[in-house]
């Protein structure tokens, strides 16, 4: 899978795209990085990619002919492709999402800076996302998200590919606790289930465990999680133990 980053600091992402999990991806050609600065598509002299706002106001504006001048520039052959915007006007980005556009063959993401776009860029965007409900100063980290994320479901990327069905959010819930040795670490012992060696008990532990840390801190998730009966059976049984049941 292809990512193109379009950027005006395009050195921002040399040292994370090089590391890990996804310095290795790029070394094995499982994913591919190109990175664009915008100001190479700007064309007067002094490289402008930015302009006040018309009607005044605070800041200046990215302007729409570099980026769009960026965008004819590297589309490529590609059928299965999407440019993306990273805004907080945008949906929000969630594992659903990643995994959606680890279908794709690639994906072109700008990155915003200043006070935000042209409005006419968003005519040659096919999806804006929002990391988060807060501003950066920029939409580098937000692109290094989106990378890390869609690229865990590229077959390959991830050592131990079952890390995907446990992770947080794959079934709409929040992960159970993980504990490693030492078994005790001042007074705080790994609970006995987990030891136990019997895997259905562990299996159940675990669900019960992602379904109460869930439900205590995410209880939206819950609503629209991919419950089985034996889930609800399990959420009935926590509820009873917070409320103080028998």
């Amino acid at each position: 899978m292809r990512f193109d980053i379009l950027s005006l600091f395009p050195g921002f992402f040399a040292s994370p795209l090089g590391e890990s999990i996804i310095g290795k991806a790029v070394k094995k050609g499982l994913i591919e990085v190109q990175l664009h600065n915008i100001r190479d598509f700007a064309a007067d002299k002094h490289r402008t990619t930015d302009d006040s706002p018309y009607g005044g106001g605070a800041g200046m504006v990215m302007k729409v002919e570099p980026i769009v001048s960026a965008l004819e520039a590297i589309k490529g052959p590609y059928e299965r492709r999407k440019v993306m915007l990273t805004t907080p006007q945008g949906i929000p980005f969630t594992q659903k999402t990643a995994k959606e556009l680890a279908e794709l063959e690639g994906i072109i993401i700008i990155c915003g800076r200043y006070e935000g776009f042209d409005e006419r860029i968003r005519a040659f965007v096919d999806i804006e996302v929002s990391i988060g409900d807060y501003i950066l100063t920029g939409g580098e980290i937000p692109a290094l998200a989106v990378i890390d994320s869609v690229a865990r479901f590229i077959p390959g990327v991830l050592g131990d590919e079952d890390s995907l069905r446990t992770d947080s959010f794959t079934r709409g819930l929040l992960e159970y606790p993980q504990y490693t040795r030492p078994e005790e670490f001042r007074g705080m012992r790994v609970p006995g289930e987990l030891l136990s060696g019997n895997h259905g008990l562990i299996d159940r532990w675990r669900r019960k465990k992602s379904l109460k840390r869930t439900l205590q801190r995410r209880p939206d998730l819950i609503e629209s999680a991919e419950l089985t009966e034996e889930d609800r059976a399990l959420l009935g049984e926590i509820k009873k133990e917070l409320s103080g049941g028998a």
